[in-house]
């Protein structure tokens, strides 16, 4: 057993360019809210507000700050960098248009893609290791890692407690999603856990005619082994095609898991019970049957795609998108589950419909980060949160967000330099000075 441990989730805070563009295929949120006007403040007040939550009720919350839009780096590779950002955005989207959101994608804020974590208890040189996801199956997201890499190794700097890898080469056969196909069970967060790598498709198969498998079995393994992972511990576990096809673009739409509960829908993985006998007999499952609760109603309202957290009580709570209570079968579910005596003694509804109308709930803008006490002392910035911090984040937000924005706004000179005064004040309410290209 390792000293004492406890999960801090860090949210990515949402960045001024939220909007819809309909870029995600296979998210089917995504692509039905695509060309709508979005609402930045709104979103980012949404998030700040369940991350007051969660710091209300006790567990420890973090936050990750939004890269630079558009990306400097982004912009050279497309042939775009000489020219001033309004120009080069003006130039891209004659070529295409969706080329103009892409730049200016606020994706980053679902921060469960950001990783792929393994704590010190699981690791075999006793230090936390991060790999940046590449995230190449989706082009807007493809540019996240470069900037994602250099922001963690500013947080997690400490090289004697942090290893934080590349991402992995930018390839199909090492495409790798972060968290959002990671699950680590664990009798309490400071022992040693089983850490499950849940992918879409196998090295050298054929695409498919259904929705992208974004996972890659390869990159699981890859990402297992650079982490000192003991084979022992590790499972790698194929996601059910029928999940992806109803729209499970990653495993965390279907499935989440907390210390020793893993609470998924009978669809999720492709050999159920294959995963029921590879989990350690301490481990409690939670199966969801289709009858109750069918999967098109579970990936529609989100309901697996909560943060399933222990709080200070030791009882676990279960964090859940408004979707969940207007829908009447997870409505009837979550209903049960609390009246059940089970392990999740608590379902807490929460608002982050501008989120979801992009297809991301309360699991997907959090990366989940197992801490000692000295590690998380050993982070750099001000990126743990508390009452003052989170009203000064809510400041900063109705100070520079838009109320409205709309898909030709992403490229007026006036809005790019809105974005950057307020990524440049962000920074210094975190303590992260020159954190972005501009600021260098």
């Amino acid at each position: 057993m390792s000293s004492a441990a406890n999960e801090v989730n860090f949210d990515g805070i949402v960045g001024p360019t939220h909007n819809y563009a309909g870029l995600s295929f296979g998210n089917r949120a995504s692509m039905k809210s695509a060309g709508a006007p979005s609402n930045p403040r709104l979103a980012a007040r949404q998030g700040l507000a369940k991350m007051r939550i969660l710091h209300e009720l006790g567990p420890a919350q973090g936050v990750l700050p939004p890269p630079q839009r558009p990306d400097p780096t982004a912009l050279g590779g497309l042939g775009v960098g000489h020219l001033a950002p309004v120009d080069a955005l003006t130039q891209l989207s004659a070529v295409s248009p969706a080329l103009l959101a892409t730049a200016m994608s606020a994706s980053s804020m679902w921060a469960a893609n950001a990783a792929t974590v393994s704590p010190s208890a699981d690791c075999a040189d006793g230090r936390v290791h991060l790999t940046p996801a590449n995230l190449v199956s989706t082009a807007h997201r493809s540019f996240e890692s470069v900037q994602t890499r250099s922001m963690l190794s500013r947080v997690f700097a400490d090289p004697e407690r942090f290893v934080v890898h590349d991402a992995l080469p930018a390839a199909a056969a090492f495409a790798d999603e972060g968290a959002a196909n990671h699950s680590r069970l664990a009798r309490s967060h400071c022992e040693a856990g089983v850490e499950m790598f849940v992918f879409g498709a196998e090295p050298g198969e054929a695409p498919t005619l259904g929705f992208p498998r974004r996972q890659s079995r390869l990159a699981s393994a890859l990402v297992a082994r650079s982490h000192g992972l003991a084979a022992d511990r590790t499972m790698l576990v194929r996601q059910s095609p029928v999940a992806i096809d109803s729209g499970a673009f990653h495993n965390d739409v279907v499935a989440v898991a907390n210390e020793s509960v893993l609470f998924a829908h009978e669809g999720a993985f492709a050999d159920r019970d294959a995963v029921r006998r590879d989990l350690p007999e301490w481990v409690e499952l939670i199966e969801v049957p289709e009858a109750e609760v069918p999967l098109d109603d579970a990936i529609a309202s989100y309901l697996f795609n909560a943060q399933l957290l222990t709080v200070p009580s030791g009882r676990m709570l279960l964090v859940a998108p408004g979707e969940v209570a207007e829908t009447p079968s997870t409505g009837r579910y979550v209903e049960q589950l609390v009246a059940s005596s089970g392990p999740i003694g608590e379902v807490r509804i929460v608002d982050l419909r501008q989120s979801m109308r992009n297809g991301g709930g309360p699991a997907c803008v959090r990366l989940r980060v197992v801490l000692t006490e000295s590690e998380q002392a050993a982070l750099s910035g001000r990126v743990i949160v508390d009452d003052t911090s989170l009203d000064a984040l809510e400041g900063w937000v109705d100070r520079h967000y838009r109320d409205e924005l709309r898909p030709d706004d992403l490229r007026d000179h006036q809005f790019i330099d809105e974005t950057c005064r307020a990524l440049d004040e962000l920074t210094q309410l975190l303590d992260l000075p020159e954190l972005y290209p501009f600021q260098r």
